[in-house]
């Protein structure tokens, strides 16, 4: 799909670019956010972990420790600026030790708030080695941050897009010249400096979709579906790129092929977040996952979105295909109607899952076990809902954590060459063209 073809939220969009030059207009010292406060780090992120965080380095030493992580990146990688050092050769080998600490902290840290915030996809990068965890530990933080600062209680829209905005700008920084305000930037600035080729592209595309959501500005509504398969892209496919240089690709699925498509998978950070990512050859399969993941969301949260939200993600021509309201919606009623909506649904969001099953073949071998296993786990929730008798107006359907590890030895056959031959009841044939 040509999302630029789609027409997204200007109004949002154009709040956003106001709110950017006002920001440029004045010093980077009178933009302030609060002494001691971490951006995207508040009071409800803290009480969810359990205790205070990023309280472990002082500013210098956070900017000591960037100085040492810029100093080890590919020549070329971050452009000179004024204050702004990539020279640690004044550093002891006891600074060194230190800086290590500081990063292997700030990893930890991120792996809590992963932990805390998404507990399914904590799980799955588990079964990744420690460095490519830890990568998508600290790429997890920057997303859940970025929802943090649009979703947080405000004053005013302002305050928010004042601080978006700002968040930015400091990704725009980080990317230019390696520059880090925390110790969770340091996590992104050490992934960017051992991944280079990770792209800032889909950064920026989450911030427009986390903007979609908000009231006001956004939109609480789809007329059609290729509306809301571009705010899937935005929330849940730009993870896929995110996560591509980590992940890797097998042989004749590289990370060049792979940036043709423009779009990898991955499954939204609104509701559970997991990090999955597909190498493709063509559009729909690189697609397919994060739009099925979000679909899942969404049929799952049907009635959590209008009561407590007054969202409703379901496109407009769907309900008036099946002659369901809204205000059938909102009160709630089940009934005949719903049911071969949800029906129709859930086989959309299944052509997806089947549709991206078979990029995980694409992926590097040490990862299509966390890839696979998080696809099958939460397309079961898909079976949830149709346990309910489609009823997801008034039921949550939930797959319990034993259940979930019960799906691992049927997803590790699933990333073998021999599933390919003899694959499971109920499973595609897959066949693949290299490259």
């Amino acid at each position: 799909m040509d999302f630029s073809a789609v027409k997204a939220s200007e109004k949002a969009e154009d709040a956003l670019k106001g709110a950017r030059k006002q920001i440029l207009a004045s010093k980077w010292s009178d933009v302030n956010i609060g002494a001691n406060e971490i951006l995207g780090i508040n009071k409800d992120v803290i009480r969810e972990v359990g205790h205070p965080l990023g309280e472990f380095a002082t500013a210098d030493e956070i900017q000591d420790c960037a100085t040492w992580i810029r100093s080890k990146a590919p020549d070329g990688l971050f452009k000179p600026k004024t204050g702004v050092s990539c020279d640690s050769s004044s550093s002891s080998s006891e600074d060194t030790a230190h800086f290590r600490r500081i990063l292997r902290k700030s990893f930890e840290e991120a792996g809590e708030v992963t932990s805390a915030f998404a507990k399914t996809f904590y799980m799955g990068t588990m079964l990744l080695g420690e460095e490519a965890r830890e990568a998508i530990w600290a790429i997890y933080v920057w997303c859940r941050r970025t929802d943090e600062i649009v979703d947080a209680p405000r004053e005013s829209k302002d305050e928010m897009l004042r601080d978006l905005s700002l968040w930015e700008l400091r990704l725009e920084d980080l990317w230019a010249h390696g520059e880090v305000v925390d110790v969770y930037d340091l996590t992104l600035l050490q992934v960017l400096a051992k991944y280079p080729t990770l792209d800032i592209t889909p950064f920026m595309d989450m911030i427009r979709g986390m903007l979609m959501d908000v009231p006001g500005l956004g939109r609480d509504r789809y007329d059609r579906f290729d509306e809301l398969h571009l705010y899937c892209y935005r929330v849940a496919g730009t993870v896929g790129l995110m996560s591509l240089p980590i992940f890797g690709c097998a042989a004749g699925f590289d990370d060049e092929t792979a940036r043709y498509v423009q779009r990898l998978t991955f499954f939204s950070f609104r509701n559970a977040c997991m990090i999955l990512t597909l190498c493709s050859l063509h559009r729909e399969p690189a697609l397919s996952l994060g739009v099925a993941f979000q679909l899942t969301n969404i049929l799952r949260d049907v009635g959590e979105d209008a009561v407590q939200r007054g969202r409703i993600y379901l496109p407009r021509e769907d309900l008036d295909r099946f002659g369901v309201t809204e205000d059938q919606i909102f009160s709630q009623q089940l009934n005949e109607n719903y049911r071969r909506l949800m029906k129709f649904e859930i086989d959309r969001a299944r052509m997806y899952y089947a549709r991206a099953r078979r990029g995980v073949y694409m992926l590097a071998p040490s990862s299509r076990l966390p890839v696979q296993s998080s696809l099958d786990a939460y397309g079961r929730i898909l079976d949830k809902i149709e346990d309910n008798d489609y009823d997801s107006l008034t039921k949550r359907a939930y797959v319990g954590k034993w259940e979930k590890l019960s799906i691992i030895p049927l997803s590790w056959y699933r990333t073998t060459e021999m599933s390919r031959i003899f694959p499971l009841p109920g499973d595609e044939q897959i066949v693949l063209e290299e490259a």
